[in-house]
């Protein structure tokens, strides 16, 4: 285990961690993860979505330890404390999602290390985190049952639009350019600016306040537009997925109706073949199901645990 790292209770609304640590990948990129008490009904590994933090998963794990369980959270390389591109710190890049999983051993280690082998364990997860989880759970990632909110198992590109933004990564990346912001990256992108109006992520007002009040008061949990380089690996890791057969786990998968982030095409399909998956349809909601109206939210939440509890 790492030594300490910072957590920024003022904002997380969490629990008490047992411990926020820096743990470092095989590559050398040094990551933050947080865990709390394992709880009597077993451990739940939370995989965020890109741009998300530790903290903003405070409420929740206060909701799964009132349910029993423990948790343990990671901020993936390039976003919250973890490692960022030198000079481009709000910039969301990655090389290739492999990279990603070299954050996934690293969190595994903690886990194994303070949960053990006899405890439980389970994997909720969303948006971008779906995408890390799938390849994680085919890989042999540890967990009797998983949930999904809204995962990135494709993005709403166009063939012609995906083509064309691999070509002009592949051309820009012989000088580093590829390290650009996606072309049209705008203020959606920079949550502590965009108006509630205006955003693509939960029609709880309440707790969209809360998200961007925590990257208000702490400016280094900011995130912008993901780079060029981290739009193609995205979209060869969700086409590389989608050939590849389902874990044989208990699944549930929870999509908004007014899903304009990833692809519900993708998700719909990717269930209707997963032998032990239900996928529920949650009527005129947004991206972020954990962070929705509170009916949505606990309903989520409800199916999810009740998933666990079976397992």
């Amino acid at each position: 285990m790492g030594h300490g790292a910072p957590f920024f209770a003022d904002v997380a609304e969490a629990p008490a961690p047992a411990g926020v640590v820096w743990v470092h990948a095989a590559d050398g990129v040094r990551l933050r993860v947080a865990h709390w008490p394992v709880g009597p009904k077993g451990m739940i590994a939370i995989f965020p979505g890109r741009t998300e933090v530790i903290e903003k998963y405070g409420r929740v794990v206060a909701d799964l330890a009132r349910a029993g369980y423990g948790a343990a959270l990671i901020d993936w390389r390039g976003q919250g404390l973890s490692d960022r591109p030198t000079g481009l710190p709000l910039r969301g890049h990655v090389g290739g999602f492999a990279e990603y999983q070299q954050d996934v051993a690293a969190f595994r280690a903690v886990l194994d290390h303070v949960a053990g082998d006899a405890a439980p364990r389970y994997l909720l997860s969303h948006s971008m985190g779906g995408c890390i989880a799938l390849r994680a759970l085919i890989t042999g990632f540890p967990a009797r049952a998983c949930a999904f909110s809204a995962p990135m198992w494709g993005l709403p590109v166009s063939t012609a639009l995906a083509q064309a933004v691999r070509l002009a990564t592949s051309t820009l990346g012989l000088a580093g350019g590829d390290l650009r912001e996606i072309p049209g990256a705008g203020v959606k992108f920079r949550l502590w600016e965009n108006v509630f109006d205006d955003n693509e992520l939960t029609r709880d007002l309440e707790t969209y306040s809360w998200m961007q009040e925590q990257v208000a008061r702490h400016e280094a949990l900011r995130l912008g537009a993901p780079s060029l380089r981290w739009l193609t690996a995205a979209l060869a890791e969700t086409r590389a997925l989608a050939h590849l057969p389902a874990p044989d786990l208990p699944a549930f998968c929870g999509l908004g109706t007014r899903e304009m982030i990833v692809s519900p095409e993708a998700i719909k399909t990717r269930m209707e073949g997963w032998a032990r998956g239900a996928l529920e349809l949650y009527s005129g909601a947004l991206h972020e199901l954990m962070m929705e109206l509170p009916e949505v939210r606990a309903d989520f939440l409800r199916r999810s645990l009740a998933l666990f509890d079976a397992n």
